[in-house]
């Protein structure tokens, strides 16, 4: 049971209000609502009743509300006593997919050196096998990247959050209008992440499906330099769509649609099993609220 989805739930029953909050917590209606919908799908039971005259608690929403708080209770004198008694110290080592840099490394490590003062970050960028590589070898404490399709037994994983995807293209190579189909792509050069990466394996995938290959695909596995590459028509690319939300507005890029919707891009945190400390999974966790935090 997630600590996050009881918080909601005593938030929501103290305030009676979806909408307030979702204000409180700084967080998206919606998200509060997917929050108490899991609640409800792993208890069983509906927890709130809402209708025209607000928002109030079942008889199940009312039996749960004290042991709630008693947790929430726990969990935060035991953050507070750890902190407090043994202040973390010395170097904690995390990896970090270039995706999830490009969009949140600066605002991750002003947070962790806000809550952890004394510690030391040693910040590696790689792709997700490597990553997954280096925390099996202990090289790592704890590692930002993307969902596999098959997760080790070694290690703990859950999930951080997931971004839409989409074709961009500079419009001094193509417009939107030439390609319609899966199949136009093939006849141009596609920029895509390294071999073995999920992207990768998604366009080997799709182009299998069209059993075609395309004429040419450039890998690489900086963000900034597919970007750019892109900009400047190199070729077309797959990419998270707040990765390129700036050229999309300013125009440098332009988003080609086909027959075939593309799929979401699911990244997660993840460290090993065997390390009982409770600095990886507090990293995560926080690491978690910084990149679900609405964008000012």
């Amino acid at each position: 049971m997630r600590l996050r989805n009881l918080t909601t739930f005593v938030k929501v029953a103290r305030l009676g209000s979806f909408h307030a909050a979702a204000q409180q917590l700084h967080a998206t209606q919606p998200a509060v609502s997917a929050r108490i919908v899991a609640l409800e799908d792993e208890l069983g039971v509906q927890l709130f009743v809402r209708d025209k005259s607000g928002t109030r608690l079942t008889a199940r929403g009312t039996q749960l509300l004290p042991y709630a708080e008693k947790l929430l209770a726990i969990s935060q004198e035991m953050r507070e006593q750890i902190q407090q008694d043994t202040p973390q110290r010395g170097t904690v080592r995390i990896g970090i997919t270039d995706t999830l840099a490009h969009l949140w490394l600066s605002s991750l490590l002003q947070h962790w050196q806000q809550q952890y003062p004394l510690m030391s970050f040693e910040l590696s960028c790689d792709v997700t096998p490597a990553l997954v590589e280096q925390l099996q070898n202990h090289q790592l404490d704890l590692a930002l990247m993307v969902t596999q399709p098959q997760t080790s037994p070694e290690l703990v994983t859950e999930p951080l959050c997931s971004y839409s995807q989409h074709w961009v293209a500079s419009p001094k190579l193509v417009s939107p209008q030439q390609i319609t189909t899966t199949a136009d792509l093939l006849h141009y050069p596609l920029l895509s992440f390294p071999r073995d990466t999920r992207p990768w394996h998604y366009l080997q995938q799709l182009f299998n499906s069209q059993r075609e290959t395309p004429d040419v695909v450039h890998t690489c596995s900086s963000v900034a330099s597919l970007i750019s590459l892109t900009c400047q028509g190199v070729g077309i690319a797959l990419l998270p769509t707040p990765l390129v939300q700036d050229e999309l507005e300013q125009g440098e890029l332009v988003i080609i649609e086909t027959d075939q919707p593309t799929p979401e891009l699911g990244f997660c945190c993840s460290w090993r099993l065997d390390d009982d400390r409770i600095l990886p999974r507090l990293l995560a966790d926080s690491g978690r609220e910084i990149v679900e935090a609405p964008q000012q």
